[in-house]
């Protein structure tokens, strides 16, 4: 359920989106609110700025995240961002331990906006394989072999 409060923050989040535009970045913005609902970090799209495939908003904010906060503080943070997260950065959502995310627009949404967001190719993937010998270093790191 969206609040009054997450409306002003995910606002905010699509002026970042706005003013990376002016600065002559892609349109997405984000941001990260602490459990009190203060700011705690914002970033905006910056792929094609750094040459960085990775650079988008929610990654960076998972990695700043996972550096700055303990579990319990980032359970109780919500990140909120123009565009539903991508599969990549929502993997790094999970694993940053961030405990909520409100986006504006949909991927579908996205896509009727700008068709060619849609149009990432499916990964070819062959797997899994040689489990016995893939094993051993998963083992010797959690065993501690």
């Amino acid at each position: 359920m969206i609040t009054t409060a997450d409306e002003a923050l995910l606002r905010r989040a699509i002026g970042i989106a706005a003013r990376a535009v002016e600065l002559g970045d892609a349109p997405y913005g984000s941001l990260l609110a602490g459990p009190d609902g203060a700011v705690l970090a914002e970033a905006h799209n910056t792929v094609r700025r750094d040459d960085d495939i990775t650079a988008h908003p929610e990654l960076k904010l998972a990695r700043w995240a996972a550096r700055e906060l303990d579990g319990e503080t980032a359970a109780r943070t919500t990140m909120y961002t123009s565009c539903q997260p991508c599969g990549m950065c929502a993997g790094a959502l999970v694993r940053s331990g961030i405990g909520r995310v409100v986006y504006a627009l949909a991927t579908e949404q996205l896509v009727e906006l700008n068709p060619e967001s849609g149009a990432w190719p499916v990964l070819a993937e062959d797997g899994p394989a040689l489990f016995e010998a893939a094993r051993v270093p998963i083992e010797a790191y959690y065993q501690g072999s």
